[in-house]
């Protein structure tokens, strides 16, 4: 197959076919720079690097720090989450585009820059404090944007599995595998408010307090209803007297105990008569102590009875949430949203690829993946139209960003031939049209 080493290939199955190779000049991520406009529209990246600490000297500050971070950022935003394919994507034209810069007209930062960037310049301890902040700074800014009425956290822990000598890995019992153990803190929009790298051996609460003091400290002159979710771990004495003094409502998983199963005696008798195919479900709701509390609570429960099931499944929520018990433990199942944002980093910026053998480069990554997750809820939080307004980050990222284009030079314009396969050019025209508006908005303040 094939016939020379830099001439067209050619297939067997049909000679008139030839395949040619043209790595400057065609793009398989054209869509990030509906990205890069809405990324310009609420000015991210270019304060983003505003505060930033350089340390580079001589041949090595090439290209900007801004520059530098954008590559970081959009790079995860089409699946490149290893520096290592920097060798290729200093070359695309989509990439140099978005980065602007020196990058356009020559080429992107290699390999070897953006290494540095990343395990040198991000991770020191200013840096490092800074890219933590720019989270909740990017979200402020999307927040004039839309309607906040109320405000929801949920905070949550997941795994990012480790292979070979990384520092702070460790066994995790209960995923079973050697680890990290972040916790992230979402808003109702799925924003990321902020997110923190663990060890693997840490409980899923540890340094709670890290992550939401300042978001807290954030929103505390907002005059909206705010409200807290997290499972059982969260259920922790000083979580919910900070929690009752500003002002947040909250639900929290309690876990089963004697105490609260006797409170809860007469539901959990099985129902009389002939088991329903559909489940059986019955809410209390009373107050109650723990031996840690400084005072009573109010605990709500649920229980089912299941067609086929000797027992049935109980959950407990302590809240100081007020109105019917079934309420209450409808705003707590919401929380299931949450899972599936931690989900959607998996698979859309791959927050989980943390390969450096470090742990502070390895942090610093992950809020470069924070960075990227977020930019992308912006666009389908603020931009994307309401028929494909439910589409997950994954789709984005296969449709929206993977779009391939032709690049054609003249003097004065560079135009990118875009194909329409998934996104077709009236959609792609209201993205942008969108974007305009509000650029527009943040030009009249």
């Amino acid at each position: 197959m094939g016939e020379s080493k830099n001439g067209p290939l050619r297939l067997d199955f049909d000679r008139q076919l030839k395949l040619e190779f043209h790595g400057s000049t065609v793009t398989s991520d054209a869509g990030l720079l509906a990205y890069r406009e809405l990324d310009d529209a609420l000015a991210l990246t270019c304060n983003a690097a505003t505060g930033l600490h350089d340390a580079r000297t001589g041949q090595n500050t090439q290209h900007s720090l801004t520059a530098l971070l954008r590559q970081s950022i959009y790079s995860r935003l089409a699946g490149y989450e290893d520096v290592n394919d920097a060798e290729r994507l200093c070359l695309d034209p989509a990439m140099r585009t978005v980065v602007g810069g020196r990058a356009k007209d020559n080429t992107a930062a290699s390999t070897r820059e953006m290494a540095r960037f990343e395990t040198e310049t991000l991770s020191s301890t200013d840096n490092l404090q800074h890219l933590i902040d720019r989270s909740g700074q990017w979200i402020d800014q999307a927040h004039r944007h839309r309607k906040l009425t109320k405000l929801i956290l949920d905070m949550d822990s997941s795994v990012s599995e480790t292979y070979g000598h990384q520092q702070g890995t460790a066994y995790n019992g209960y995923f079973a595998c050697l680890c990290y153990h972040p916790l992230f803190l979402f808003n109702q929009f799925g924003d990321l408010e902020r997110v923190m790298l663990r060890r693997g051996n840490h409980p899923s609460a540890k340094f709670w307090r890290r992550l939401l003091l300042p978001v807290i400290e954030r929103y505390r002159d907002r005059d909206l209803p705010k409200y807290f979710r997290g499972d059982s771990a969260f259920a922790l004495p000083k979580l919910l007297r900070l929690l009752e003094k500003e002002g947040f409502r909250y639900a929290i998983r309690l876990k089963a105990n004697p105490v609260l199963q006797r409170k809860i005696a007469h539901l959990l008798k099985r129902p009389v008569g002939r088991p329903s195919h559909k489940p059986k479900k019955f809410y209390a709701s009373f107050r109650y102590r723990a031996g840690s509390w400084d005072q009573a609570r109010r605990v709500v429960t649920k229980v089912e009875w299941h067609a086929g099931e000797l027992f049935p499944r109980v959950g407990f929520l302590v809240t100081n949430l007020k109105g019917r018990a079934q309420r209450v433990v409808r705003f707590y199942n919401a929380r299931g949203t949450a899972e599936q944002w931690i989900k959607e980093g998996k698979n859309a910026v791959k927050w989980t690829k943390l390969s450096c053998r470090r742990f502070k480069d390895n942090e610093a990554r992950l809020q470069l993946f924070a960075l990227a997750y977020n930019l992308a809820n912006f666009l389908r939080q603020l931009v994307l139209p309401k028929p494909i307004q439910s589409w997950t980050l994954t789709t984005m990222r296969e449709k929206v960003v993977k779009i391939g284009a032709k690049v054609v030079s003249h003097a004065k314009y560079l135009v990118f031939q875009l194909a329409e396969v998934s996104v077709p050019r009236p959609l792609f025209t209201a993205i942008v049209k969108r974007i305009s508006r509000l650029r527009m908005a943040c030009a009249l303040g």
